[in-house]
């Protein structure tokens, strides 16, 4: 007689996947057991497996309990699959080849009546084969041999990507120590192309009666199908607690059933489905849209619904405000719906937008939060601004800043290190209608909000001050004289500064003779020292951009940067170039200063053909005249030199053209 039990040390409890958790497994008279090592159990925290007990972290599959034992080929080795009679299956992975004549010959001798199967994996990688379901999974096969298994008990979403081809998303891992960085890789979808048609029964005829006829449908849309009854993703309607037709969504855009159940919503389209249990949902914002007519109950997710590659980690309706309804909740639909009758009514009267936000709160057990006491220049709880190139509207909230509609963002007061104020108004020559704000962060991503209207200036200013943010200014001593001379281009003051002599320039600014006589002084200075335009302790950068934006060439001077460094501020740049552009009358083409970042500001220059070329310097003393009189001629010089570049018929926009580039800016010295 053998030993009454056998034992496999180093082996995977792989039930659920991305666990890697290893311990000891035990073959014996009873049963099998897995019991996790020390120090293991961590990795288990969260994980609901049938079985296991926590935090002993010990797994025990009694013998009369086991239905059938398979051997077959895995990731980590071989793997052990315990198919349970009531439908669950247990993996066991990291035996090795021999372990396989160990485990059949415990199995025959200790579990009477089990026997040991082998399951032969294709391993070929051919990735054309025939889906089969059995029970819970999908098993695709290659020559009849099973290629890889598919559980659709963690399947959470499947489309129609087109006419043939099906895309099934999966969920995340569910375990809540499991760190994202821990898990290398994720299997987050499958696509699958289901050429060719095939024939189904249609329901039924007109007079009600079972028809035999048949219909040709896609594949595609049978598979499609298939995959949604046995994940549970079908369009059920009849047990939700309650139910919203027609959801105007902003992100993801288009129009939503909105089904709630138990433990989780359904949002139904036309082409997409999403199952979202509700301990994803982590925040809850209800904010009045600008034009005070429409309301926005945005929803925040984690992890985020998925289309395709795009993620969208908030969910962004929006309701007409004085739109009402009357909206009945079903709480005996069962058992677990009746814990929402003390957070809930059963009838609700009232605008749509506020049953929604109320029914959301009570499911979800999430705190609302709403437009705080806040108020803009025009008496609205958020104000007008642009992300990137994406307009919204930015609200100041009790606790933190959300920018709504797309991009959605959340910024907790708490990340904020500082705020800093951007092309503000610096002087009593200063038009512009516009400025920016600059979300400092505690962590490595800045926030930059840009085209946000002077006459909130004021309000947000109380704002932070209120909420014990920190305000920066972007302007320094140095830097406001510069910035000063920006409003010489005001179109009421006569056209952009510094388009003749300098002496006009500083007339134009209206500076005294007396400052009129130091700026001729300084002239005659810098005129006998023309190669300081080139010196590379002044000039940082020079960029050209064509019209699309796209980076045509750049030059960093700048040892100490990176050129990432430089193409951020090209491209940020471009923003304020457009809002120019949009706001201006006049031809001029140089378009004076920009930006001020920390010890550097950024000059722009349009072309007649929409090219831009962007020169950023170092901040020095000298006035803003003639500073802009000096870059103008850079740029000026930069122009001819490229459009003499292109002009030549041999040129090319290749490697050697940027070369040809460079020597021609180097010849401008």
């Amino acid at each position: 007689m053998g030993p009454s039990r056998v034992d496999f040390d180093d082996i995977y409890l792989a039930t659920e996947p991305y666990v890697r958790s290893v311990g000891q497994v035990r073959v014996g008279a009873s049963g099998i057991g897995w019991k996790a090592a020390e120090g293991e159990t961590d990795a288990l925290e969260g994980i609901n497996i049938p079985g296991l007990s926590l935090p002993a972290g010990m797994l025990a599959l009694q013998r009369d309990d086991i239905r059938r034992l398979q051997w077959q080929r895995v990731a980590r080795g071989y793997g052990l699959r315990v198919f349970m009679k009531n439908g669950t299956m247990h993996k066991l992975d990291g035996f090795s080849a021999e372990d396989q004549d160990t485990m059949r010959d415990a199995v025959k001798r200790l579990l009477h009546g089990l026997s040991l199967e082998t399951r032969d994996i294709s391993t070929k990688g051919w990735n054309w084969g025939k889906p089969e379901f059995q029970g819970t999974s999908l098993t695709f096969r290659v020559e009849n041999r099973p290629m890889f298994d598919l559980p659709m008990a963690f399947v959470s979403n499947t489309n129609l990507a087109n006419k043939n081809e099906v895309s099934v998303e999966f969920q995340p891992p569910r375990g809540r120590s499991l760190k994202r960085k821990s898990a290398v890789d994720e299997l987050v979808e499958v696509r699958f192309y289901v050429p060719g048609t095939t024939s189904v029964k249609k329901g039924g005829s007109d007079d009600g009666k079972e028809s035999d006829a048949e219909e040709e449908v896609s594949a595609a849309s049978v598979f499609h199908e298939t995959i949604k009854d046995r994940a549970d993703l079908g369009q059920v309607t009849g047990d939700s607690i309650v139910q919203f037709p027609e959801i105007l969504c902003l992100t993801p855009r288009g129009r939503y059933n909105i089904d709630m159940f138990a433990t989780f919503l359904r949002l139904r389209g036309k082409t997409y489905d999403y199952k979202i249990p509700y301990q994803h949902v982590q925040r809850l914002f209800l904010v009045s849209k600008p034009d005070e007519l429409h309301m926005m109950f945005i929803v925040g997710l984690n992890p985020p619904i998925r289309q395709g590659q795009t993620r969208y980690p908030y969910l962004v309706m929006q309701f007409v405000r004085d739109e009402e309804q009357a909206v009945d909740l079903k709480f005996d639909v069962d058992e677990a719906s009746r814990q929402f009758e003390t957070r809930l009514r059963a009838h609700y009267d009232e605008p749509v937008y506020r049953i929604v936000a109320t029914v959301f709160k009570g499911v979800t057990d999430k705190r609302l939060i709403e437009g705080g006491a806040f108020r803009g220049y025009h008496g609205s709880q958020g104000i007008k601004a642009s992300l990137k190139a994406s307009e919204g509207t930015l609200y100041p909230l009790d606790k933190g800043f959300l920018f709504a509609p797309k991009p959605t963002l959340y910024i907790p007061h708490s990340e904020i290190a500082s705020i800093v104020f951007s092309r503000v108004e610096a002087s009593s020559s200063n038009k512009m209608r516009t400025f920016d704000l600059k979300f400092n962060m505690h962590g490595p991503q800045d926030y930059q909000f840009v085209s946000i209207n002077r006459e909130e200036h004021a309000s947000l200013e109380n704002y932070m001050t209120e909420h014990g943010i920190k305000m920066l200014s972007e302007l320094n001593e140095s830097t406001a004289v510069s910035y000063a001379g920006l409003d010489m281009d005001s179109d009421e003051e006569g056209g952009r500064g510094g388009a003749g002599a300098i002496t006009k320039g500083a007339a134009a600014m209206g500076i005294d003779d007396e400052d009129s006589e130091e700026d001729e002084d300084f002239v005659a200075e810098s005129e006998s020292d023309v190669a300081e335009e080139y010196d590379e302790n002044y000039i940082h950068c020079i960029a050209i951009l064509n019209r699309h934006d796209n980076p045509i060439y750049l030059r960093n001077f700048d040892e100490q940067q990176e050129d990432v460094k430089y193409h951020y501020l090209a491209h940020t740049s471009c923003d304020i170039i457009e809002e120019r552009l949009a706001q201006s009358k006049s031809n001029e083409l140089f378009l004076g200063l920009l930006q001020t970042v920390g010890e550097m500001v950024v000059h722009g220059y349009v072309t007649n053909t929409g090219h831009k070329i962007i020169l950023v310097s170092s901040v020095s003393a000298e006035s803003a005249a003639i500073r802009n009189t000096r870059v103008k001629e850079i740029c000026q010089s930069i122009h001819a030199a490229y459009v003499a570049l292109v002009c030549n018929p041999f040129y090319e926009n290749n490697q050697d053209g940027k070369l040809e580039l460079d020597l021609a800016i180097e010849k401008l010295q």
